[in-house]
């Protein structure tokens, strides 16, 4: 069995089962201060979804069509690239340099250098404190970790069980952010962030007929809902047809066949929909949504059920298990299918793990640095469409499903003198959720152009139950979209004092 470091060793103090961002975090934070041994067991590439499949590919694919368009609405750019397309070559090229080839030498140079080992192979529980590592020869090898086992499986992408669909071979978000040949005609089944993202790269890139098929009413469902409205508004305009309300009820595609990650996968498939009616695309996405990859890591062996999201505290200690030596980071514990915050649990479980290995029990149910409680209040999220979406925290809806008493205040970003320096359409809406107990901030959505570094400024703000009366001091730069804060703050006001 390869291995990147002693090859023959069988016990660390601590085992990362999968070696994604947040499994390299948990890594790191185990270990750098504690003096613990940690090693990482991954089948696939070092770094995970996020550094070559998801998160990097996906950002390197955007950012082209983004400028482009920017360009073309800003007078004096605009003359410069009328008629411009993108040279999709060069940007595939670029993607693939971001994703190093999709070979992962700097992320396991990385790792030794900071004194983690790395076994290759599929990893598997067998027990309290062991695992399991089959080679791709079938070679097997028992781990031991004497301090705790962290697991970081990941998701897979969901495809419906719809009849055709599956034999149809359609691409996965794998394959739509490394793809190698841009078809003609593509289906997206989905309306929720890779949907709208890959919608927006895939029109930059030149696909001529895109649909968009969503069983929901809405794009972004778990935004406010003018975030959706604003993206569907744009992707519309921009020739993408949106068949909302949608669900599709068979494929049927002649001659499809693996041709590998990113190409398209045989004939045409025609699509037909629950009214009737029918597409034809080149190629199929399938984006609606993803599982939990734990239906084969071995939990039956420790007294869980195989399969499905992990119970975990705010230490990500995995509940129904004795002991507190067995954790869960990342997409395989639900609670944000975000890379930033598996990163962001990864530290605190890694830092925990340390803390109990040299004697120290902290508690899990405060909101020390060693508990996730505070960090998971914002959840904060940037979709890189075109407009971009950020939010932080809770939306209207979400706040009075938890019982608080909210109010809302939201200000047209179009109206500020930063976002018109930008682009001359501008077109965007920023929304606050307030609690009234407290009068501090629980929800905060962003929509328009370049507003991406506005949202950490609401996650400081929710984290921290800055109060309204404390924001008020912290003064936007100007000309900037950071202007938005007192625009909501100052119609907040007006609001409050009509009443």
């Amino acid at each position: 069995m390869a291995a990147s470091l002693n090859p023959d060793r069988t016990e660390w103090d601590v085992i990362v089962l999968g070696g994604a961002a947040a499994g390299e975090n948990a890594a790191q934070y185990a270990s750098q201060t504690s003096g613990l041994e940690s090693v990482l067991v991954e089948a696939e590439l070092l770094g995970g979804e996020c550094s070559y499949w998801a998160c990097m590919p996906s950002k390197g694919l955007l950012r082209p069509a983004e400028i482009l368009d920017t360009a073309r609405h800003l007078p004096g750019v605009a003359s410069l690239v009328a008629g411009a397309r993108l040279d999709v070559d060069a940007v595939l090229a670029r993607r693939d340099a971001i994703v190093n080839g999709l070979t992962d030498d700097s992320q396991v140079r990385w790792a030794l250098g900071a004194g983690i080992d790395v076994v290759r192979g599929y990893g598997r529980l067998a027990g309290e404190h062991t695992v399991v590592v089959t080679d791709p020869d079938g070679r097997t090898r028992t781990l031991t970790a004497r301090h705790a086992v962290v697991i970081d499986t990941g998701s897979l992408p969901n495809v419906p069980a719809v009849p055709g669909l599956r034999e149809a071979l359609p691409w996965t978000s794998r394959d739509v952010t490394n793809l190698h040949e841009v078809p003609r005609r593509v289906a997206i089944l989905g309306g929720g962030v890779v949907a709208c993202e890959a919608a927006t790269w895939l029109r930059g890139l030149g696909v001529g007929e895109l649909t968009l098929v969503h069983r929901g009413a809405g794009l972004l469902s778990r935004q406010e809902p003018f975030a959706g409205e604003l993206v569907g508004a744009a992707l519309a305009a921009g020739g993408v047809s949106l068949r909302m309300g949608r669900t599709v009820t068979a494929v049927r595609r002649e001659a499809a066949r693996d041709t590998g990650t990113g190409r398209v996968h045989g004939g045409a498939a025609t699509v037909t929909l629950d009214d009737g009616s029918t597409l034809t695309a080149d190629e199929i996405v399938v984006a609606t949504g993803r599982v939990p990859r734990t239906g084969d890591i071995g939990l039956s062996s420790v007294g869980l059920p195989d399969g499905g999201y992990l119970d975990v505290d705010d230490q990500q200690a995995v509940g129904g298990v004795g002991g507190r030596w067995l954790y869960a980071i990342g997409d395989v514990c639900g609670r944000a299918l975000l890379t930033h915050m598996g990163k962001y649990q990864a530290r605190v479980a890694g830092g925990a793990i340390a803390a109990r290995a040299v004697g120290r029990q902290p508690a899990w149910h405060d909101e020390s640095r060693l508990s996730t409680a505070a960090g998971h209040r914002a959840l904060p999220q940037v979709t890189f469409t075109d407009p971009e979406v950020g939010s932080a925290g809770m939306t209207e809806r979400q706040a009075r499903q938890a019982g608080l008493d909210v109010e809302t205040v939201e200000y047209d970003m179009a109206a500020l003198a930063g976002t018109y320096l930008l682009r001359e359409d501008y077109t965007g809406r920023a929304k606050l959720v307030i609690d009234r107990a407290g009068d501090t901030l629980v929800g905060a959505t962003f929509v328009g152009s370049a507003i991406a570094d506005l949202v950490h400024a609401a996650t400081v703000a929710i984290v921290g139950r800055v109060p309204l009366s404390v924001l008020w001091h912290a003064v936007p730069s100007y000309p900037t979209p950071s202007e938005i804060w007192l625009r909501l703050l100052e119609t907040l006001d007006a609001q409050r004092g009509s009443r």
